[in-house]
Order: structure tokens, then C-alpha cells, then sequence
């Protein structure tokens, strides 16, 4: 009786894990680092957009970003010296804030849940 018990359980497991498999290769999200609408970073297997980009704005210009998280696992994005904090966001939750600062120079964003994989530079720099 036990043995049935746990077969149904691993069987579930499999159909589960291969519908969600099925709907993210139907479903993609695109990775647009930069587009007409902001930045866009996905956190993703420890990692924002695959390469924790360095981010680049232009001073007194409010930028948009959004954060999505596509793991399985929890993430926040902070930027402690521009006073950005996402919060937890779990599995499919996005954010999406403004930034626009008359300081010039590099801060470090990070996930504080993963900080030595999760981690990039933001540039504010003059207007061009």
C-alpha cells in the first residue's frame, strides 16, 4: 500500500514538472535588457539576465526597470545607496519602479537572498 502511495506521488511530480516544462518552451519571456519601455532584467537561475548586466541611466532622467522572477526560488533587487528595495518577489511576481538621481557615479544592485551570484553595477552618467 505504501509503495502504491509513493509511486502516485513521483508520477504527480512528473506531470507536474513536465507541464511547467512545456508551458515555458511555449510561453518565453523575452529578454529585452533595454527597450522603448525601460530595463527589463529577469532573475533567473541565480543570475539577472544571464550576465547581471551593468545598467546605464542618465542623470535627472527617471528610468524605468522591471524585475521578474522567473525561478523557483525567491528574489529581491536592492540598491542600498538609491534607497531601491523590490522586496521578496516569488516565482512569476514582477516590479517595476523609477529611478532618476542627481548624483553621478556607480552603485552595486544585488539580490540579498544571493548576493555573491546576483550582483552588477548601475551607472548614472551625465546626459548625452
Amino acid at each position: 500500500m505504501l509503495n502504491n502511495l509513493i509511486a502516485i506521488v513521483v508520477i504527480c511530480f512528473i506531470i507536474v514538472g513536465s507541464l511547467w516544462g512545456i508551458g515555458n518552451l511555449l510561453n518565453p519571456v523575452e529578454d529585452n535588457r533595454k527597450n522603448s519601455e525601460g530595463i527589463f532584467l529577469i532573475a533567473e537561475n541565480n543570475l539577472f539576465n544571464v550576465t547581471n548586466p551593468t545598467l546605464l541611466i542618465n542623470r535627472d532622467v527617471p528610468e524605468k526597470i522591471t524585475i521578474l522572477n522567473k525561478d523557483f526560488v525567491r528574489h529581491d533587487f536592492i540598491i542600498d545607496d538609491l534607497n531601491v528595495n523590490t522586496g521578496y518577489l516569488y516565482s512569476g511576481q514582477d516590479f517595476t519602479t523609477a529611478i532618476a538621481s542627481r548624483e553621478l557615479g556607480e552603485f552595486e544592485y544585488f539580490c540579498s537572498l544571493h548576493p555573491t551570484t546576483m550582483r552588477g553595477k548601475l551607472i548614472i552618467s551625465e546626459n548625452k
